[in-house]
């Protein structure tokens, strides 16, 4: 078990990560997990690099990557927070429809969540994240703390698996039953 600090990849995104991961996964057949691109219109393209200058986002996202494990349906959303509070106006309302739905249809849904200042991954199954976005809803406070994730979802490195989070997937369905 090592860090990701320790794996050459300190200036690599968390979604860098994720990817580098499922292409682990795919290769070792253990699962297909697709980033899923969010659909843009350019506006204005830089003819000489013919690269896009500007655009806008032609409907809302649902989540970051979607895809099956060994047969299981599996969506989630890849977070990253730099402070001990994650606000939950990082995910839209939308998004948690799209998960519940998702769950209601036999898949699972999660949020990785990397804390960059504790360098800290975190697997958040979706039933927890709906009991903060309750929480909110009601009236309480518009985020969750560090303190209050729990930390035997804590996400490992393991091998070229930079973000090895199969294993929370098998704890979150063995304590469903």
């Amino acid at each position: 078990m090592g860090t990701w600090n320790t794996r050459g990849l300190r200036g690599s995104t968390l979604e860098d990560l994720i990817n580098h991961t499922n292409d682990s996964y795919r290769e070792r057949k253990l699962g297909l997990i697709q980033k899923i691109p969010t659909p843009i219109t350019p506006i204005e393209i830089d003819k000489s690099s013919r690269h896009i200058t500007l655009a806008y986002f032609d409907q809302k996202s649902t989540v970051d990557y979607i895809g099956t494990v060994q047969g299981i349906p599996v969506c989630f959303d890849a977070k990253e927070c730099s402070m001990k509070t994650f606000p939950l106006q990082n995910i839209h309302p939308h998004q948690i429809q799209f998960m519940r739905e998702f769950e209601e249809q036999g898949g699972i849904a999660f949020i990785i969540l990397y804390f960059t200042g504790m360098d800290e991954m975190y697997y958040l199954p979706f039933d927890q994240l709906a009991g903060f976005w309750k929480r909110m809803e009601e009236g309480g406070r518009k985020s969750f703390t560090y303190d209050e994730v729990d930390k035997g979802w804590k996400i490992r490195a393991h091998r070229d698996m930079l973000v090895h989070y199969l294993e929370a997937i098998q704890k979150d369905l063995d304590r469903r039953g």
